[in-house]
């Protein structure tokens, strides 16, 4: 279970840290799609996962676990779900380097009240996230506490296992 908010709580750059949970850190948010935005965003959905088939370490500096988005309520909500390694503050400061070196946008751009200066202003970014965010209470991790850079090393070390198996046979 996961505590609600508490004023206790070690506050970073860009508000409270949320306690690390079995499966990391992460966000939800949920937010109006702009009119006649939605295939903009399954567009850009599109965008990413060919960026991601040129260069597969493309979001690998923000340490994701996975990351799912969903249009709901006749296109008109969407909801970001990201589960990753590192604190908010990090992962918002990360996302807005790598965003500004790969000359990307970011979806939430067809976002109800997004602010446009995001790249310049992460402070916006973080208030419109907050103000959006849906804490989860329960949170559960088959592999808890376990870094994306631990499973990655764990399927090479599996991979190699297996070669030098199969070039015993």
């Amino acid at each position: 279970m996961i505590p609600k908010h508490d004023d206790a709580w070690a506050v970073g750059k860009y508000g409270p840290i949320w306690p690390k949970t079995p499966a990391c850190y992460g966000f939800t948010l949920i937010a109006n799609v702009k009119p006649g935005r939605a295939e903009a965003i399954r567009g850009y959905g599109h965008k990413l996962a060919k960026a991601l088939e040129g260069d597969p370490e493309l979001l690998a500096p923000l340490k994701l676990h996975y990351l799912r988005w969903v249009l709901f309520d006749d296109d008109t909500r969407f909801m970001y779900q990201g589960i990753f390694d590192t604190d908010f503050d990090k992962y918002t400061d990360d996302a807005i380097v790598l965003f500004k070196k790969a000359g990307v946008d970011t979806v939430f751009e067809n976002l109800e009240g997004f602010p446009m200066d995001w790249k310049t202003n992460p402070e916006a970014f973080t208030k419109f996230v907050r103000k959006h965010q849906c804490p989860s209470f329960m949170e559960y991790g088959e592999y808890p506490y376990v870094t994306s850079d631990e499973i990655k090393k764990a399927l090479k070390l599996k991979a190699a296992f297996s070669e030098m198996i199969e070039q015993m046979q």
